[in-house]
């Protein structure tokens, strides 16, 4: 790998970022590479957008359980007001999101203005490269299986077990479309790189990137705020949903390549 220096990077944070650029490559067996300040600088704004898109789901699990806080608050059980304020959370979340993929856009497209040249005959990675069918199918069973699960519990006849499961829907609907536009950016990104190394890590990165995506992590947390109202049947099935999908999850980290031997395929197939 090699790039030319970044003007405006500050000097020791420009060698503690090489210095977690060149153990990232050594952690993904790449460690004949040397880390330069292109994948260092992709790698600095990957982690804060990374640590933002978790805060920004934080936000919507803390929001979505303020709001069903608010069901038990008052005699009449079904308010508009506090559905409308989530759904408004919901809109300002996904508004961040989108200014966050921006913001690594920019990031990127600066670095890569610095190459002196680029890879020849660059690859554009697909859905089946950088997610794959398995991961692919995980994640649809498992938003699927959460929405058909609060679905159940708008039929429950108590009011409250309504109001608290349109709380959660509005939030799930909410997760699936920030996850969605992350992946819409993981999908359609340029891909930047200046040599055969510096692609093959851009395909890592976007790899393990879209496999976190897919770790149903509000789906298993949201539903927990209908327990204790919804009926004993309510709860047995999703207590079963959260075994499986556990499990499910758990056998696909464990049986599928890691993202280092997806890269090197992607790359000799290329």
């Amino acid at each position: 790998m090699t790039s030319q220096p970044l003007p405006d990077a500050d000097p020791p944070a420009r060698t503690t970022e090489l210095r977690t650029a060149g153990e990232w490559l050594a952690l993904h067996g790449l460690a004949d590479a040397h880390p330069t300040l292109l994948l260092a600088s992709r790698l600095a704004v990957r982690r804060r957008a990374r640590l933002a898109a978790h805060v920004l789901l934080a936000a919507l699990i803390i929001a979505s359980a303020l709001v069903a806080t608010s069901a038990f608050g008052g005699p009449q059980p079904q308010r508009p007001l506090p559905l409308l304020a989530l759904t408004v959370v919901v809109a300002g979340l996904l508004l961040a999101q989108s200014l966050l993929d921006r913001w690594v856009r920019r990031v990127d497209q600066r670095v890569g203005a610095t190459l002196s040249r680029r890879a020849a005959h660059l690859i554009q990675p697909g859905w089946r490269t950088v997610l794959g069918r398995p991961y692919a199918v995980f994640a649809l069973a498992t938003s699927a299986g959460a929405m058909a699960l609060v679905g159940s519990a708008l039929a429950v006849p108590d009011p409250t077990v309504r109001q608290l499961a349109v709380v959660v829907l509005i939030g799930l609907l909410g997760a699936t479309a920030i996850t969605a536009m992350q992946l819409r950016h993981l999908l359609r990104h340029p891909v930047v790189a200046e040599d055969e190394e510096s692609l093959t890590a851009d395909v890592i990165m976007r790899v393990e990137d879209a496999r976190e995506l897919t770790t149903p992590n509000v789906q298993w947390s949201l539903p927990i705020v209908l327990l204790g109202t919804a009926p004993s049947w309510w709860s047995a099935a999703a207590g079963a949903y959260l075994i499986l999908s556990l499990a499910a999850c758990v056998a696909l980290h464990a049986r599928t390549p890691s993202s280092t031997a997806v890269a090197r395929r992607a790359m000799s197939v290329r």
